[in-house]
């Protein structure tokens, strides 16, 4: 009996850890493991009951022997989970490769549907006298101490094959989790696969009648102990990362009261510039050539008047307003607000807007910026001696989403400071300041929906934006 409950509270403890796990990774990710702890924990007490002879009856510790087995039977499916999660999400760098595609064939819903059946039929089977027929008492090597040993029925390799299943899942999760930007949870996740494939190739000694069935609940307490270890590293990196962006946040919140003033007195030379946009056109003596550069300034005067009072608005009300908006006219503005710094640089720009009208509800000076500075930031990166010089739009629709996709032929972004780029005041340039992206991840934030590092290398970048989808129609 003392086993069997040193075993159960053996059990427990990756129950504990997954929950606290949950706590700071509120994720689809940190559900599917909670759900994997859960079934190691529901694992543990189904070999605790084979250590309750003299307590509980042989059919009762029979049918608690079947009902457990849930645990190590459904923990495949929770792998495939974690594992599909990983491809999903938490990749983006190895995306339109052949190697995603792929992964994406093996890991999606119809496939977790199907090993979810198959589970449960391999469940079902171990209730018949096709999988287990009955308990055996057995004595432990070299020890007085005896317990119940199931015996299978021609159907159990089923069962093996189930759990080799796992094994494979745990290597593809432990490659896979290498693409994963966030470098604090690739190492937990990566560290979480060869402890929890330590811990299967342990419970398979289980199998073996005169080693007894403790054997694999050592497996539990080293697997614990490890993840315990990675975790605590987890999360005080993850609280010094909290730290920091308190920081930040402080410093943005000064520069907003600055901006605050500084909003004022742009808009009385704004005023000015304006005035002036207006009555130059009336010379007749303006070529056509000086008519184009007055309407790009009375363009960006226009613009830069929208955003001061959007700022202005935000920072007293903390509140965007949101219309529908046809993105494609966004995106074609923000190019030709643009045009005289790609066009001194002598960038192509080129735009693929297949979708007509790309509406959205969304804030038309916000993102018009967005654009805008997304369009800027590209154009700087691409060096003079570059032989191609360009930058694409493209629009993508993928489900509920509308995607944007801004790709240049730069110089290109280090993975390791594809997260660091949306910090505040980070700039690798002389003249920056470090508030461009952040400010539009923020607003891209705010729209619901998501700026990010799709994919960069020495031929180039490219950065993406998610948003809702209104309603389309393809010409």
């Amino acid at each position: 009996m003392l086993i069997s409950l040193f075993i159960i509270a053996i059990g427990a403890l990756p129950t504990v850890l997954a929950l606290n796990v949950l706590r700071i990774y509120r994720s689809e990710l940190g559900i599917g493991l909670l759900l994997f702890m859960l079934s190691v924990s529901l694992w543990q007490v189904n070999i605790a009951v084979l250590y309750m002879a003299g307590v509980l009856s042989e059919e009762m510790i029979l049918m608690l022997f079947k009902l457990f087995r849930a645990g190590p039977t459904f923990a495949v499916p929770f792998l495939y989970y974690i594992a599909y999660l990983i491809v999903k999400k938490h990749i983006p760098s190895i995306e339109n490769t052949v190697q995603y595609r792929v992964m994406r064939v093996i890991f999606n819903r119809t496939v977790f549907v199907i090993l979810i059946i198959w589970s449960v039929f391999v469940y079902v089977v171990n209730w018949t006298q096709l999988g287990i027929t009955g308990l055996v008492e057995q004595g432990i090597h070299m020890t007085p101490n005896t317990f119940y040993f199931p015996e299978y029925g021609p159907l159990h390799i089923l069962f093996l094959i189930h759990a080799l299943l796992a094994v494979v899942l745990l290597i593809v999760i432990f490659f896979v989790s290498k693409g994963i930007h966030n470098v604090h949870l690739k190492s937990f996740l990566s560290t979480f696969a060869l402890c929890a494939l330590f811990l299967f190739l342990t419970a398979m000694v289980n199998f073996n009648p005169t080693t007894g069935s403790i054997i694999g609940s050592v497996g539990v307490i080293i697997f614990t102990s490890t993840i315990i270890f990675s975790f605590v590293k987890l999360n005080n990196l993850t609280t010094i990362k909290y730290h920091q962006l308190i920081e930040r946040q402080k410093k943005l919140d000064y520069s907003g009261n600055v901006a605050t003033s500084l909003i004022h007195e742009v808009k009385n030379n704004l005023q000015i510039i304006k005035a002036y946009s207006t009555l130059l056109p009336r010379n007749d003596d303006l070529s056509e050539v000086g008519q184009d550069m007055i309407r790009k300034i009375q363009m960006a005067s226009n613009q830069l008047e929208d955003l001061t009072h959007s700022y202005h608005e935000y920072l007293q009300k903390k509140a965007i307003n949101f219309a529908y908006y046809d993105l494609n006219e966004l995106l074609r503005e923000a190019i030709d607000i643009t045009s005289d710094i790609t066009d001194s640089k002598k960038i192509e720009v080129s735009a693929d807007l297949p979708f007509t009208p790309l509406k959205a509800y969304v804030s038309g000076t916000y993102l018009k910026q967005v654009f805008i500075n997304l369009i800027k930031n590209s154009a700087e990166s691409i060096q003079t001696n570059r032989l191609i010089k360009q930058i694409t739009i493209e629009t993508i629709i993928e489900d509920d989403r509308i995607i944007i996709d801004f790709t240049d032929t730069g110089e290109g972004i280090p993975p390791e400071k594809w997260e660091e780029i949306f910090d505040p005041f980070m700039t690798s340039k002389g003249d920056g300041m470090g508030v461009g992206l952040p400010f539009s991840r923020k607003l891209i934030f705010e729209h619901r929906g998501e700026l990010k590092v799709l994919k960069s290398s020495n031929e180039g970048t490219t950065f993406r934006v998610e948003l809702p989808h209104y309603q389309y129609s393809v010409i």
